[in-house]
């Protein structure tokens, strides 16, 4: 089964042109144009990385990361943004689980390689601390 990327982004043009770069490299894509609708729709599986945008209408990115984390869903995530100036949002996005914080327009090989970072910690680094290949908080 190939690895799932959900991508958060309320720019329909930009969740359009990431689904087809990441389904491009082989990987399943999940689309959300806001964190409610991410919250709320069924996760028959759990994703193996996050894209969010930082600014989104409602909650933020950067606030669903810190809620996803606090109930101890623990996924590698790429935020994207077209604030790059925003230092508090950049801040706001930093943790052990922010494999990247890049600036639109980036490139499709900045994100492959976040993307392939995130990929590489596989699902034995994401499992809760005391369980086996939990090492990675």
């Amino acid at each position: 089964m190939a690895p799932l990327v959900a991508v958060v982004d309320d720019d329909f043009s930009v969740r359009e042109s990431l689904e087809s770069l990441i389904r491009s490299v082989g990987l399943e894509v999940r689309l959300s144009g806001s964190a409610e609708e991410f919250l709320s729709a069924p996760h028959p599986r759990k994703p193996d990385c996050l894209i969010l945008d930082v600014r989104l209408p409602g909650m933020s990115g950067t606030e669903l990361h810190r809620y996803l984390v606090a109930r101890e869903c623990r996924v590698p995530v790429i935020f994207i943004t077209a604030h790059g100036s925003d230092t508090r949002a950049s801040s706001e996005a930093a943790s052990d689980w922010t494999i990247a914080y890049l600036t639109k327009p980036f490139s499709e090989d900045e994100l492959l390689g976040a993307l392939n970072t995130a990929l590489k910690w596989g699902p034995t680094a994401w499992n809760k601390p005391g369980e086996p290949g939990g090492s990675h908080e």
